[in-house]
């Protein structure tokens, strides 16, 4: 016997048809108008991509600002022989030996972690711990820096990071269902921009972007309209 749906999910099925495409900013007006939540959810952009999730020359991953943040408070560590300045640049936490002990004993109590050049020599080591994560300092994602307190900056104001999934699916978060429309309108459109032109050089043919849908945490999914992306 099929589960009944919850009391919020057939609340939201009477707000439109789930089984249509919409404009992006009525996706997103759609998406306003369903049954909030107690807490404050996030917003998530979902993209099925048409690269060959298995193959490695077709990654994507890249990161992006959102002009109106994230909405979220960010945990950040930084792997540095200069935990002080680190700490002052606004870091939750920071060190290097002392950091990577605890990290290797289980403690993953941070949402992002950024190194400078010469302690990613060191941090290389704890690839078997953050990289399933998704936690690795990366250059292409700008969390390898020398310029800590600009890498700081950049994380709190919002920047996010996105990366494919082995079946070629990437999720995002985009804001907070308590952001206005147009916020949301404009963090949305920031990452659809963004993961277009993070296409592999080696795609070649085809769509590359080939479905996206917008959602809440405790919300069903929205289909966007493929107009919104076609061009990638």
């Amino acid at each position: 016997m099929p589960k009944k749906p919850s009391k919020r999910f057939a609340s939201a099925l009477k707000v439109a048809d789930l089984t249509k495409q919409y404009p992006l900013a009525e996706a997103v007006e759609i998406l306003n108008k369903f049954p909030k939540a107690k807490f404050d959810e996030t917003v998530e952009l979902s993209f099925r991509l048409g690269v060959d999730g298995a193959s490695g020359d077709q990654n994507v991953r890249g990161t992006t600002p959102l002009p109106n943040g994230s909405g979220k408070k960010v945990r950040i560590l930084v792997f540095t022989d200069n935990p002080q300045a680190a700490l002052a640049a606004g870091a939750d936490h920071a060190g290097l030996a002392d950091m990577m002990q605890k990290v290797n004993e289980g403690w993953l109590d941070f949402d992002v972690a950024i190194a400078t050049t010469e302690a990613m020599k060191q941090v290389r080591t704890l690839a078997r711990v953050l990289g399933p994560k998704g936690l690795m300092p990366n250059p292409k994602s700008g969390t390898v820096t020398d310029d800590i307190p600009a890498g700081i900056k950049a994380v709190k104001a919002g920047r996010v990071e996105f990366k494919m999934d082995k079946t070629a699916n990437i999720g995002v978060g985009v804001g907070k269902r308590s952001f206005t429309s147009a916020q949301v309108l404009e963090n949305v459109q920031a990452v659809v921009d963004a993961v277009g032109k993070a296409k592999p050089n080696t795609f070649k043919g085809g769509q590359f972007i080939k479905s996206v849908t917008i959602s809440s945490s405790m919300s069903p999914s929205v289909k966007i309209a493929s107009t919104e992306f076609s061009k990638y």
